[in-house]
């Protein structure tokens, strides 16, 4: 498989200190949380955990992508909201995988025009590209 060169723009940097079960910092100082596996883990559930702020952040990342298309397309997603669901679980191998449902609500389209933008969207978004052939996503209009 060939990695596509990107012209990179921004870099996040940030450092996580005892894994699932300590601190993650970013280097600005805008983000430092306590992250804690969840009680179906085996937790405390105390503190956030990477599928929480994976899911964040795929979310607000799929919002501006399907911003960009829209954009492109004339539509009004004005009052439009996405959610991200991220999945943690053994993947058979030993080791664990991840899954991913995004959903949608555009409340300004019907559901054809919706359920485009959101194809659109996926095929746009950083996060989705980065996924891609990787773990199972899922998109659907509500």
């Amino acid at each position: 498989m060939t990695i596509q060169a990107i012209d990179v723009k921004y870099t996040a940097v940030a450092t996580a200190e005892n894994g699932r079960d300590g601190r993650v910092a970013s280097d600005d100082g805008n983000l430092d949380v306590v992250v804690n596996p969840p009680k179906e883990m085996g937790g405390s559930g105390a503190g956030t955990n990477p599928e929480q702020l994976f899911a964040a952040g795929y979310s607000a990342c799929f919002q501006g992508a399907l911003g960009v298309v829209a954009r492109k397309e004339k539509a009004d997603i004005s009052g439009s909201v996405v959610t991200a669901k991220v999945g943690i679980g053994s993947n058979g191998d030993g080791g664990f995988g991840l899954e991913v449902a995004l959903s949608a609500h555009i409340p300004n389209v019907d559901a054809a025009t919706a359920k485009d933008l959101l194809e659109k969207a996926h095929q746009v978004c950083p996060y989705s590209n980065a996924t891609r052939g990787n773990i199972k996503v899922e998109l659907s209009v509500v």
